[in-house]
């Protein structure tokens, strides 16, 4: 490793953290992420830096990571108390309500807004990171909007 991994770490490792605290919704599983992430990027770093794309890479980890960590803890639900509030990004606390919002989505369809919405990144470099085809990216975006906007309305309707 070099002195390119280091600088590469100092400068996104905050936003990393931000984009595994949106994946996982927790803050301790999102620097468990962020961490695992890293150490598999410096084992592979001479080989991702000449392809010139290393946080595309270190991305795809995290969202594979959360994926696989996810799939092994789905059916578990145990608590032994009741769960923290969370991390809150201090630049949206306006948007408390739209990252709650978020959180109701099914983990594929929130990766693809955060992608899309927050990264600002193109429907074909969010397949290529979740390992799926542009089409099923679009069509979750579909879904997972259709499904923000009805929880809206039903959230507007209680108000009436």
């Amino acid at each position: 490793m070099d002195d390119t991994f280091d600088d590469f770490v100092r400068a996104r490792a905050g936003a990393l953290f931000r984009y595994g605290f949106v994946l996982t919704g927790d803050t301790d599983d999102a620097a468990d992420l962020v961490q695992e992430a890293l150490l598999r990027l410096g084992d592979t770093w001479d080989r991702v830096i000449r392809k010139d794309d290393p946080e595309g890479y270190v991305r795809t980890i995290m969202v594979r990571q959360h994926i696989s960590w996810w799939r092994r803890r789905r059916r578990e639900h145990l608590m032994a108390e009741t769960p923290d509030l969370g991390y809150t990004d201090r630049r949206f606390d306006g948007d408390a309500g739209l990252w709650a919002e978020l959180e109701g989505l099914p983990r594929r369809q929130r990766a693809v807004l955060v992608l899309r919405y927050y990264e600002d990144l193109p429907d074909t470099e969010i397949a290529r990171i979740l390992g799926v085809s542009p089409g099923t990216v679009r069509s979750q975006a579909s879904r997972a909007l259709d499904k923000l906007r009805v929880q809206r309305q039903t959230a507007l309707m209680e108000e009436v």
